[in-house]
Protein backbone atom coordinates (compact mmCIF):
# COMPACT_ATOMS: atom_id res chain seq x y z
CA UNK A 1 0.00 0.00 0.00
CA UNK A 2 2.88 2.37 0.79
CA UNK A 3 4.47 1.54 -2.57
CA UNK A 4 1.23 2.36 -4.38
CA UNK A 5 0.92 5.61 -2.43
CA UNK A 6 4.48 6.61 -3.42
CA UNK A 7 3.67 5.89 -7.07
CA UNK A 8 0.49 7.92 -6.81
CA UNK A 9 2.27 10.86 -5.20
CA UNK A 10 5.18 10.76 -7.64
CA UNK A 11 2.89 11.14 -10.62
CA UNK A 12 2.80 14.64 -12.08
CA UNK A 13 -1.00 14.79 -11.90
CA UNK A 14 -1.02 15.06 -8.11
CA UNK A 15 1.42 17.95 -8.15
CA UNK A 16 -0.55 19.64 -10.95
CA UNK A 17 -3.72 19.22 -8.92
CA UNK A 18 -2.11 20.72 -5.81
CA UNK A 19 -0.84 23.70 -7.82
CA UNK A 20 -4.30 24.12 -9.33
CA UNK A 21 -5.93 24.18 -5.90
CA UNK A 22 -3.47 26.76 -4.59
CA UNK A 23 -3.79 28.97 -7.66
CA UNK A 24 -7.58 28.55 -7.52
CA UNK A 25 -7.62 29.77 -3.92
CA UNK A 26 -5.56 32.83 -4.82
CA UNK A 27 -7.72 33.46 -7.88
CA UNK A 28 -10.85 33.22 -5.73
CA UNK A 29 -9.49 35.93 -3.43
CA UNK A 30 -8.87 38.24 -6.39
CA UNK A 31 -12.32 37.63 -7.85
CA UNK A 32 -13.97 38.10 -4.44
CA UNK A 33 -12.22 41.45 -4.12
CA UNK A 34 -13.34 42.38 -7.64
CA UNK A 35 -16.93 41.53 -6.76
CA UNK A 36 -16.97 42.99 -3.23
CA UNK A 37 -14.90 46.11 -3.78
CA UNK A 38 -15.67 47.11 -7.38
CA UNK A 39 -18.71 45.45 -8.94
CA UNK A 40 -21.15 45.30 -6.04
CA UNK A 41 -20.82 49.01 -5.14
CA UNK A 42 -21.43 49.89 -8.80
CA UNK A 43 -24.43 47.53 -9.01
CA UNK A 44 -25.73 48.93 -5.71
CA UNK A 45 -25.36 52.48 -7.03
CA UNK A 46 -27.20 51.59 -10.25
CA UNK A 47 -30.00 50.07 -8.17
CA UNK A 48 -30.33 53.20 -6.07
CA UNK A 49 -27.70 52.80 -3.38
CA UNK A 50 -28.67 49.28 -2.34
CA UNK A 51 -25.96 47.47 -0.37
CA UNK A 52 -26.52 43.77 -1.04
CA UNK A 53 -24.49 42.57 1.92
CA UNK A 54 -26.82 44.41 4.28
CA UNK A 55 -30.06 43.03 2.84
CA UNK A 56 -31.78 40.75 5.31
CA UNK A 57 -35.14 39.70 6.62
CA UNK A 58 -36.10 38.70 10.13
CA UNK A 59 -38.66 35.95 10.64
CA UNK A 60 -39.24 35.39 14.32
CA UNK A 61 -35.83 34.70 15.81
CA UNK A 62 -34.24 33.86 12.43
CA UNK A 63 -32.19 36.52 10.67
CA UNK A 64 -32.04 35.61 6.95
CA UNK A 65 -29.16 37.31 5.12
CA UNK A 66 -30.38 37.02 1.54
CA UNK A 67 -28.11 39.90 0.49
CA UNK A 68 -25.04 37.82 1.33
CA UNK A 69 -26.55 35.00 -0.73
CA UNK A 70 -27.03 37.34 -3.71
CA UNK A 71 -23.44 38.49 -3.28
CA UNK A 72 -22.18 34.88 -3.29
CA UNK A 73 -24.24 34.01 -6.39
CA UNK A 74 -22.77 36.97 -8.27
CA UNK A 75 -19.30 36.00 -7.03
CA UNK A 76 -19.82 32.43 -8.28
CA UNK A 77 -21.05 33.60 -11.68
CA UNK A 78 -18.05 35.85 -12.15
CA UNK A 79 -15.61 33.10 -11.11
CA UNK A 80 -17.36 30.60 -13.40
CA UNK A 81 -17.22 33.08 -16.29
CA UNK A 82 -13.50 33.74 -15.69
CA UNK A 83 -12.77 30.01 -15.58
CA UNK A 84 -14.80 29.57 -18.79
CA UNK A 85 -12.74 32.27 -20.52
CA UNK A 86 -9.49 30.72 -19.28
CA UNK A 87 -10.46 27.23 -20.46
CA UNK A 88 -11.58 28.63 -23.81
CA UNK A 89 -8.22 30.43 -24.16
CA UNK A 90 -6.26 27.27 -23.30
CA UNK A 91 -8.33 25.24 -25.77
CA UNK A 92 -7.61 27.78 -28.51
CA UNK A 93 -3.88 27.59 -27.75
CA UNK A 94 -4.13 23.81 -27.87
CA UNK A 95 -5.82 23.95 -31.28
CA UNK A 96 -3.08 26.24 -32.58
CA UNK A 97 -0.41 23.87 -31.29
CA UNK A 98 -2.26 20.89 -32.80
CA UNK A 99 -2.46 22.59 -36.20
CA UNK A 100 1.25 23.39 -36.07
CA UNK A 101 2.00 19.73 -35.31
CA UNK A 102 -0.15 18.67 -38.26
CA UNK A 103 1.60 21.16 -40.54
CA UNK A 104 4.98 19.95 -39.32
CA UNK A 105 3.97 16.34 -39.97
CA UNK A 106 2.87 17.26 -43.49
CA UNK A 107 6.19 19.00 -44.16
CA UNK A 108 8.13 16.02 -42.84
CA UNK A 109 6.00 13.67 -44.94
CA UNK A 110 6.59 15.80 -48.06
CA UNK A 111 10.32 15.98 -47.40
CA UNK A 112 10.44 12.24 -46.82
CA UNK A 113 8.58 11.64 -50.06
CA UNK A 114 11.03 13.88 -51.97
CA UNK A 115 14.00 12.11 -50.39
CA UNK A 116 12.55 8.72 -51.40
CA UNK A 117 12.15 9.96 -54.97
CA UNK A 118 15.76 11.16 -54.99
CA UNK A 119 16.90 7.82 -53.57
CA UNK A 120 14.96 5.93 -56.23
CA UNK A 121 16.39 8.14 -58.99
CA UNK A 122 19.92 7.54 -57.69
CA UNK A 123 19.28 3.78 -57.66
CA UNK A 124 18.11 3.95 -61.29
CA UNK A 125 21.18 5.99 -62.32
CA UNK A 126 23.49 3.62 -60.45
CA UNK A 127 21.89 0.60 -62.11
CA UNK A 128 22.57 2.05 -65.60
Amino acid sequence: MIKEFKEFISRGNVVDLAVGVIIGGAFSTIVSSLVDDILMPIIGMILGGVNFSGLSITLGNAHIMYGAFIQNVIDFLIVAFCVFLFVKFVNELSKIGHHKKEEKAEVVETELSILKEIRDELKVKKAK
